[in-house]
């Protein structure tokens, strides 16, 4: 594997642009040999190559946005499927682009058999590349390094690609540093878990020297640093946390997107809206709205809106808790408006109120939020930016991912934001739309997220990992 690593992004690269290329020369063949002669005043050369330069763009451009390109990295059939809805948003967008031109709409039947073609070259595509890089990057040999907090749940996570990681071994920090730096060498790769700086930083440095492979699980101080300036005014270099979330241009441009896309959303999504709330209506004449108190910048609490997709008096008991995996509290309707999250429409609303953002962590109930605070203090950290109908925690986490994570993730978010940031969360969102495993409820007997802590001793037997 260490023979062909130094290879690694050249054949990456080489992999990407084999199929954009192919991707782009279908196109090259379609446009030019039908859609040309039919618009009012056909390209000749230099126009041709701007048609199908835009094309390739457009492709690498979403190719980007769902890391379509990214073989190794995620699994084949995430790869497969990122690659189709892509190509999906990009044909979608070149035929609008042809009509435009060609001042009507033209038949539809040459892009599909374009789109058909596509496919094809993809499925071999992903088939191949996938196999030519197991071939030249077997999984890696690792060893956990693990102290008090639960790692069970990263090793299920990490255990779940077989094809590019292997837990082969647990160490506990408690058998010393040099005992450790003597194991650690056995292997391709480390995983330093969430362990106490003191503990972490010579295991880290040690790795460093060594070049070994390291995977470091981030402290929240970790992700603070993330955001932080670099300044070289002097001979020491400093870093500065700010620390105040978004300055005041930040918020000016992202409200304005937010009044923008919510107004226009309403708009469009209005006939979907309507035939939800005929459904809801219908089913059990119950309200069609739900309305319940959230938390969103600075801890203000607002009313949240969402199309009501349980039973009637759903929480009558008073006790506050999130939905399970089989809660026989969902109606049938709630069930499928949940399973393709358009029960979270009426947000536009408070979008546009200004209660929300469109990208922001997602507002938590006040009850439940006291409750994560008792473990975690720094749960508040969140509340520096506005809730969010969608955020980075939805997009690389899951409903019952841990609120641990969920503030590392929303963390990060708030100390790299940017508005390409938004834009890109936002066209994530429409990925994780088709992902069933988003929607995963939390497990029976749990009123929220937390998990339970156990003994370290614990934790070999339970995953069937070697302990050092």
């Amino acid at each position: 594997m260490k023979n062909y690593e130094q290879f690694k992004r050249l054949i990456l690269f080489l992999s990407a642009f084999i199929i954009l290329t192919l991707q782009t020369a279908v196109y090259w063949v379609v446009w030019t040999h039908y859609y040309n002669a039919y618009i009012l005043q056909p390209y000749f050369r230099r126009g041709n190559y701007l048609m199908v330069a835009v094309y390739a763009l457009l492709l690498l451009f979403f190719s980007k946005i769902y890391g379509s390109l990214k073989v190794g990295y995620y699994k084949k059939n995430d790869i497969f499927f990122s690659q189709v809805l892509g190509l999906f948003f990009v044909n979608g967008i070149t035929y609008l682009q042809i009509c435009l031109l060609g001042l009507r709409f033209m038949s539809t039947i040459p892009l599909l058999v374009m789109t058909g073609i596509e496919v094809v070259l993809i499925i071999f595509w992903t088939i191949i590349s996938s196999y030519i890089y197991k071939r030249l990057f077997p999984p890696h040999k690792m060893i956990l390094l693990y102290g008090n907090r639960p790692a069970e749940r990263l090793i299920k996570k990490m255990s779940s690609r077989s094809d590019k990681y292997e837990i082969c071994a647990a160490m506990n920090i408690d058998k010393g540093i040099e005992n450790i730096k003597k194991v650690i060498n056995d292997f391709d790769a480390v995983i330093i878990w969430d362990i106490p700086s003191e503990v972490r930083s010579p295991i880290l440095k040690y790795c460093f020297k060594n070049s070994i492979r390291t995977y470091v699980m981030p402290k929240l101080s970790d992700i603070i640093l993330m955001g932080s300036d670099k300044i070289n005014l002097f001979d020491t270099p400093l870093l500065l946390c700010r620390n105040y979330g978004l300055t005041f241009d930040q918020k000016f441009v992202k409200r304005f997107m937010d009044i923008m896309i919510s107004f226009l959303a309403l708009i469009v999504l209005s006939p979907i809206m309507l035939m939800i709330s005929l459904l809801i209506k219908l089913y059990d004449r119950g309200p069609v709205f739900y309305k319940q108190e959230r938390l969103t910048i600075d801890g203000h609490i607002f009313s949240i809106y969402k199309f009501r997709s349980m039973i009637v008096d759903a929480e009558k008991d008073g006790v506050a808790r999130l939905a399970g995996q089989k809660d026989n509290r969902i109606t049938p309707v709630g069930s499928f408006i949940r399973a393709v999250r358009i029960d979270e429409l009426p947000q536009l609303i408070n979008i546009l109120a200004g209660h929300m953002s469109i990208v922001g962590p997602r507002p938590e109930r006040p009850q439940i939020a006291d409750e994560y605070k008792v473990d975690m203090p720094e749960f508040e950290f969140r509340l520096k930016v506005k809730a969010g109908l969608t955020g980075y925690a939805q997009v690389y986490g899951k409903y019952n991912t841990t609120p641990y994570d969920k503030l590392k993730l929303d963390l990060l978010y708030i100390e790299s934001y940017s508005l390409w940031l938004d834009i890109k969360l936002i066209i994530l969102t429409i990925k994780i739309l088709f992902k069933k495993e988003s929607t995963e409820g939390i497990d029976e007997g749990q009123n929220t997220a937390r998990i339970v802590n156990y003994e370290n001793n614990e934790l070999v037997s339970r995953i069937n990992l070697k302990e050092f």
